[in-house]
């Protein structure tokens, strides 16, 4: 729209009549070929029409004002009141125009809000659900950590070059089995030294007790002193004992020389070689030469909040081995199912929980030490419990709540909802346990909810199957989660 402010021009007829340039003083310009002096009024271009304020209020159309510039003649100041007079027409003109809009737009709204009142709404579709009993285990849910059930740093146990490996890393072995050795030679020539040096004062020995036994025989029939005869008998015993030291020494060398072959002292799978062949090696090295960890079975340690702790004491009075399930972090994919096989017997102050252990009998290798997995403890069942798909279950300002459909009591033909709180024993599996709230055989709202309220008139687009979810479809929050 065009508009336009003549300002500072008073028109003191209907007539033709003329305009000068807004806001500037001097010389008038001609409006159609005429052309007259007189007080500065005011006027202003809406659309294709001049409406000036004045003396005299007059409209015309714009397309018969050609304006042409000429010198501006120095007008006079009109009064106070003039100035005044045109600012509150204006102000006039427009809340007039405000105030007609708005009436007319609210008899528009009360005129459709009357139309709608007439009409009836139509129901609610609604995809609904059966409440049902059965049997509902319930279970403590932590996070742990896999652990090896034994993990042994391989280390070797006495000074020596490193001759030959016998393993390869990643191999399963099992408990005795060669994994490297080190060069015998010396320990070799030491307990072969060690025999020779036994073979020696066995035949001492040997000597010693025929020279004892003669001279006893002696002595019984008086023909040596027993001086003589007791000096018989220490060398005797003197020579038993050396020898026994000598089969000591044999030992000790026989052991040190089967040190050389290092050998898997458990059943697992080995690691990363740490040492390679031709390095000395020694009983202090930090890093071994390879670590074997026992993966099966296999540890999980987890944590849980101290009030849990009553719960799994009460339960392992009548089962003492409680399953155990462990899923993988999406809560969707189970990897293996154990037992507890201890409770730490000391509360964590600082975090307010305790620790727990489960083994796992891991034959298809699903645990791995260092992994993160959801624990789930079954700690008891319920029997006979009320269940109905998660969904159903809203909240609000109060607390849970499930919409209920039930026959309207005005007109038995039509369905409506009413709004019932709940409590909820816990979520699993898509599915909620109810402790109280809800009957079983009632119908609920599964999805659709977002449109109702008490009282609402609802239409089943979708009867519940077994699990609560309408039969032939998926479930509410697969439906949901599948649009866009």
């Amino acid at each position: 729209m065009e508009a336009g402010i003549l300002r500072d021009l008073r028109v003191p007829t209907c007539s033709r009549s003329k305009v000068p340039r807004a806001g500037r003083p001097g010389r008038t310009e001609a409006v159609n070929g005429s052309s007259r002096s007189g007080y500065r009024a005011g006027g202003v271009f809406f659309g294709k029409f001049v409406f000036c304020c004045g003396a005299t209020a007059w409209f015309r159309p714009a397309s018969e004002a050609k304006l042409i510039r000429s010198t501006m003649m120095p007008f006079h100041r009109p009064p106070r009141f003039l100035v005044q007079l045109r600012s509150h027409s204006v102000l006039i003109l427009v809340t007039g125009l405000s105030l007609g809009t708005g009436l007319a737009l609210s008899g528009c709204n009360r005129a459709g809000g009357g139309k709608q009142a007439g009409r009836v709404s139509a129901p609610v579709p609604v995809v609904a659900g059966v409440v049902q009993q059965r049997d509902t285990p319930h279970y403590l849910d932590g996070i742990g950590t896999v652990a090896a059930f034994n993990n042994v740093t391989v280390h070797a146990q006495i000074d020596g070059q490193l001759r030959s490996v016998a393993y390869q890393e990643g191999q399963e072995v099992k408990a005795g089995d060669l994994l490297a050795e080190i060069d015998p030679r010396v320990l070799q020539a030491q307990w072969e030294a060690a025999r020779a040096k036994k073979v020696q004062d066995e035949a001492q020995l040997a000597n010693a007790r025929s020279a004892y036994e003669r001279n006893n025989q002696l002595w019984l029939k008086g023909l040596v002193d027993q001086q003589t005869a007791e000096s018989y008998h220490a060398n005797f015993d003197q020579m038993a004992a050396l020898v026994q030291a000598d089969a000591a020494a044999v030992t000790s060398a026989e052991v040190q020389l089967g040190y050389t072959r290092i050998v898997a002292p458990i059943s697992g799978r080995t690691g990363l070689r740490q040492v390679d062949v031709g390095n000395i090696v020694h009983p202090t090295d930090a890093n071994g030469l390879v670590v074997i960890t026992q993966l099966k079975p296999i540890s999980v340690i987890f944590s849980l909040p101290q009030q849990a702790l009553a719960r799994i004491q009460e339960a392992t009075r009548t089962n003492p081995a409680l399953p155990i399930l462990a899923v993988d972090r999406d809560s969707r994919t189970p990897l293996d199912q154990g037992v507890l096989a201890v409770v730490d017997n000391q509360i964590d102050s600082t975090t307010g929980t305790v620790r727990l252990k489960a083994t796992f009998p891991n034959d298809q290798l699903a645990l791995w030490p260092g992994q993160f997995v959801n624990i789930r403890l079954l700690v008891s069942t319920r029997k006979n419990g009320l269940v109905v798909p998660s969904s159903v279950v809203q909240r609000g300002p109060q607390g849970a709540y499930a919409f209920v459909i039930q026959p309207d009591p005005n007109m038995p033909s039509n369905l409506t909802v009413v709004q019932r709180s709940v409590e909820v024993g816990q979520i699993d599996g898509g599915l909620a346990l109810i402790d109280s709230g809800l009957q079983a055989g009632e119908r609920v709202v599964v999805d659709g909810q977002y449109k109702l309220q008490a009282g609402s008139t609802v239409a089943i687009a979708a009867e519940g199957s077994g699990n609560g979810a309408p039969a032939g479809q998926p479930d509410a929050a697969k439906r949901r989660a599948s649009k866009p």
